[in-house]
């Protein structure tokens, strides 16, 4: 039986995978599905398909109990991207500005390690994490859509630097429109396709806290940044502590749980006198250009040149005007 036709016919149904061979009309849509063609308009339009069934299929997401029928696929990385040492980093979507600074230094750092960054092209810290991995290395998206489509759509230009490189996936067909229903499910393959899944920050009720009780349901390891107890975006990663999930404090304590080593550090030392004196005081604490100026006794001209430097060297990172140390390996 055709995993295509399958997979086609439950993205147009809104049919469980499962169920799809089973209903009534599969066998009516089976009839008139013309495998060979549907192939080649995938081919012309820069996508493919990757039944479960192939050899190339990935195995972590293979041994999962309910793994998808097969993967479309949009990028130009080889398939063999798939099978390598993959981390998910995952989040609220309305994260904070710590969230976005977390998940950019931790995409950054596990991508410069070898490591592929999977997530689900979401707003806020998915988003953060692909864009940090983005710097270094590679990463994968997993949309809870059609192949072809970007959503959200702010994410569209992410989404093609992302498949430049790297690899989009989905089980849905081309055409597919998101619906609240198909992130759960997205986020199964998500947790299936990783050796571990990092939780940044997460509400009490949280699809991040979906992928990672089906990331301990395949017996995948799990870490959780901890957060502010008075914050709401940090009551789920402290819960995930509470039950035993691993804290992480760097990029250091995710590469060494799964056997990789981290990358050689940045040459910080060699830094010049007005850059040197900047990225002391950021990581001695997060602070703003104007504050940064004060404390160093600068004039903003020096300070901007400065933290622009070291944003290049990947030392520090800027959200909303709040500069702060990229988290290094200890």
């Amino acid at each position: 039986m055709s995993e295509l036709a399958i997979a086609v016919f439950a993205s147009q149904a809104d049919t469980h995978l499962l169920e799809a061979p089973r209903s009534a009309r599969f066998a009516a849509f089976r009839q008139r599905f013309d495998e060979r063609r549907y192939l080649r308009e995938l081919t012309e339009r820069g996508l493919r398909w990757l039944a479960r069934s192939d050899p190339q299929f990935p195995a972590r997401l293979r041994a999962i109990h309910d793994p998808p029928a097969g993967l479309f696929v949009r990028g130009e990385a080889p398939l063999a991207l798939l099978d390598r040492v993959s981390v998910a980093v995952v989040g609220a979507r309305a994260c904070s500005p710590y969230g976005i600074a977390v998940a950019t230094s931790l995409g950054r750092e596990l991508a410069a390690a070898g490591v592929t960054v999977v997530s689900g092209l979401a707003r806020g810290v998915d988003g953060a994490a692909h864009r940090g991995a983005l710097d270094t290395g590679l990463t994968i998206a997993v949309l809870g859509c059609g192949i072809d489509r970007d959503y959200p759509r702010a994410h569209a230009s992410l989404a093609a630097e992302i498949a430049r490189d790297g690899l989009i996936l989905s089980e849905y067909a081309p055409g597919v429109e998101p619906a609240p229903w198909r992130f759960p499910a997205r986020n199964r393959i998500v947790a299936g396709l990783a050796s571990a899944t990092v939780v940044v920050e997460a509400r009490e009720r949280s699809g991040a806290l979906i992928t990672t009780d089906l990331a301990l349901e395949e017996g995948r390891e799990i870490f959780a940044v901890p957060g502010e107890i008075t914050s709401q975006l940090s009551h789920g990663t402290n819960a995930l502590l509470r039950l035993g999930a691993t804290p992480v404090t760097c990029a250091a304590d995710v590469l060494t749980a799964i056997g990789v080593e981290p990358a050689p550090p940045r040459p910080s030392a060699a830094l010049g006198g007005a850059a040197a004196a900047v990225h002391a005081i950021v990581a001695d604490g997060a602070a703003g250009a104007d504050d940064i100026a004060l404390r160093a006794n600068l004039a903003a001209a020096q300070v901007a040149a400065a933290l622009t430097e070291l944003e290049l060297l990947g030392l520090v990172t800027n959200t909303d005007g709040v500069y702060r140390e990229v988290m290094r390996p200890t």
